[in-house]
């Protein structure tokens, strides 16, 4: 079977939300309260997104101030939406940050580092922006292992299709392993860098809740289930439905975890 090619541009931001926003949006405060920064500082969010974590840290941190700065305009136009008048929203990218020199007290950065393209030249960009001393905290999702809502779609996504292997985030991402993660920000020249697994339950109420946002065509797997004929995307439907752990009560109970890190500008 002829695959697509690995799609990882996010556009659109309600399919987002569907999809892995919702469940970003759990992880976020549980991230910022292992954080543990003071009150009173200047706030990056390094690919905001739809503001999730913006969203957060406005409520948890209480900031001084909020930069969001993230390249897709549908997802800046969601994120204006929810959060006007309590966070700036610029567009750009991890590689090019909009801001001066040492403009910032924290960086952050959810869910994104395993897309940049050059995560070396983004650390750059992040220390020029960063104040000595200043706060570095990202987390990536556990792709390869207990990120289950994702893990069950490829491992049935593979054994229907083996090309699909070279779509699995788990397999294309190895930035999302802790021993890696924690290599690359050290590597950077952050001081003191560490690593934590945070894992937030997804209870799907039936599996129509849990496969329906793969249709929405948004990020590797659901763009590789929009690409395959309706009888393949049926055979793959119901080859996940026969593998993830129905309760009598046809809901699902998963886990996404996600692997954090924190380190010193």
């Amino acid at each position: 079977m002829d695959t697509v090619q690995p799609s990882d541009n996010w556009q659109l931001g309600n399919p987002y939300e569907r999809y892995v926003g919702r469940w970003s949006r759990r992880v976020a405060p549980m991230f910022l309260s292992w954080l543990a920064v003071p009150a009173g500082k200047r706030w990056l969010d390094v690919g905001c997104g739809t503001g999730a974590l913006c969203a957060a840290i406005a409520e948890h941190c209480a900031p001084t101030s909020i930069t969001g700065v993230e390249p897709s305009e549908g997802f800046l136009r969601i994120a204006r939406e929810t959060l006007a008048g309590r966070v700036r929203f610029c567009p750009g990218n991890a590689a090019e940050i909009p801001l001066e020199d040492a403009a910032v007290d924290v960086v952050v950065s959810g869910l994104v580092l395993n897309f940049v393209p050059d995560p070396g030249a983004a650390f750059k960009e992040i220390a020029r922006v960063a104040t000595k001393g200043a706060v570095f905290g990202a987390y990536v999702w556990d792709y390869g292992g207990k990120m289950e809502l994702m893990r069950y779609f490829w491992d049935a996504a593979v054994a229907l299709d083996p090309d699909a292997t070279r779509l699995d985030e788990g397999i294309r991402f190895p930035l999302c392993r802790p021993d890696v993660l924690l290599s690359q920000v050290g590597g950077a020249g952050f001081h003191e860098p560490e690593v934590t697994a945070i894992d937030v339950p997804t209870f799907f109420p039936s599996f129509q809740d849990y496969w329906a946002p793969f249709l929405g065509g948004q990020g590797p797997a659901p763009s590789y289930a929009m690409s395959l004929d309706e009888a393949a995307r049926s055979k793959l439907r119901d080859r996940i439905r026969q593998t993830l752990p129905v309760q009598a009560d046809g809901s699902i109970s998963l886990v996404a975890r996600a692997w954090a890190v924190r380190a010193t500008v």
